[in-house]
């Protein structure tokens, strides 16, 4: 069996490789060719002594699809809380409580044929990119291809996927618009991001800024509120955001108005509105503007099973709200096959994994 960490992942994984895999396994997820357990969080009343307030959070997911072969895992094992910023605003946080100031984060992928571990390998880069090529994978099927300028929301690690990813699938944007609460880190996100793209990236002092005049608008923050008012999108704008609440906080990107405005709604998985109570995302249907039937999943919309854009002045949102376990079979899988053609990685026992009586 294999180990692999952070660093060789990143060596091996290109964001072309992550979208194109993610794509086919949403495309089989709309035709039946899947399994897939929704995204389960599960508190515990330990409290981290150093930050009072973040308490022990386990997440796990699973899932698998055929053109993988592997059935993944991934668990995390965090200090989960909420720390406030610049300006009373609020956001998710996860503290490097592991021993020396790490977290804990791991894929386990299993073979659908001799059943045993292939590899365990660390989560988070394979987290980042899965999460920003979904996003990717929306803003191509349902923003308008001419689009030229672009709001981004937030200058963290998951701003840095989705900008790469937006210019990847839009590349005729000439402008991208950076807001987040704390000055300083917009700045030198913008700063950074223009000369490594050679593209105008620019912060700007109000989120006002980063809607107005953007045909796309993309949420990637940790944010417990709303990032914008609804009420400044503009026709023909598509819009994404990647919080929802969970089972165990209530936490959002997009406001009502925003959901309410929406002429074309997809989410990534319906299956995970209803298990965590996505009420942001059935904010219409309890208002009586859309039924159940008229939020379209990703995987459908790829396969044709849903209908897309079909005018420019549509307002389109993509709730990217999940994350799914096919996604870490898809990808994980890829990277597998990529580490053992160039040998890296770390080789275990696979008998150290296998026992001789019954589970």
């Amino acid at each position: 069996m294999l180990i692999l960490n952070n660093s060789e992942i990143e060596q091996l994984l290109t964001l072309e490789d992550c979208m194109e895999v993610l794509e086919t396994a949403y495309r089989e997820h709309a035709l039946g060719k899947t399994a897939n357990r929704p995204r389960n969080h599960t508190m515990f009343p330990i409290e981290d002594k150093r930050h009072p307030g973040f308490r022990f959070r386990f997440k796990s997911q699973e899932g698998g699809n055929l053109s993988s072969g592997v059935w993944a895992l991934r668990i995390t094992a965090d200090m989960a809380g909420v720390e406030t910023l610049e300006g009373g605003v609020k956001r998710r946080r996860l503290i490097p409580a592991a021993p020396g100031n790490t977290f804990v984060g791991l894929v386990t992928l299993y073979s659908l044929e001799t059943l045993e571990p292939l590899v365990v390998m660390h989560d988070s880069y394979i987290q980042k990119l899965r999460v920003g090529a979904t996003s990717a994978l929306g803003i191509r099927e349902l923003s308008n291809p001419d689009a030229r300028a672009a709001g981004l929301f937030g200058s963290g690690w998951q701003a840095e996927a989705h900008l790469r990813y937006l210019l990847m699938v839009r590349p005729k944007i000439e402008e991208v618009r950076i807001y987040s609460p704390t000055e300083a880190h917009r700045k030198a996100f913008a700063g950074e991001w223009s000369s490594k793209l050679g593209k105008r990236i620019v912060a700007v002092d109000h989120p006002k800024d980063a809607v107005q005049g953007c045909q796309i608008v993309t949420c990637a923050t940790a944010a417990m509120d709303p990032c914008f008012d609804g009420s400044w999108l503009e026709p023909g704008t598509h819009v994404t955001a990647i919080t929802s609440p969970d089972r165990t906080t209530y936490r959002r990107e997009l406001d009502d108005l925003a959901f309410d405005r929406a002429d074309l709604l997809i989410a990534l998985s319906k299956e995970q509105i209803e298990y965590d109570r996505q009420v942001d995302i059935m904010g219409p249907v309890k208002r009586g503007l859309k039924t159940w039937e008229q939020i379209g999943e990703l995987g459908d919309l790829l396969v044709g099973g849903f209908p897309g854009r079909s005018r420019r002045d549509q307002i389109t949102l993509f709730a990217n709200n999940t994350g799914m376990g096919i996604q870490f079979a898809a990808v994980g899988a890829r990277v597998l096959k990529l580490a053992r053609a160039k040998g890296l990685g770390r080789q275990v026992p696979t008998e150290w994994f296998l026992e001789e009586t019954t589970p």
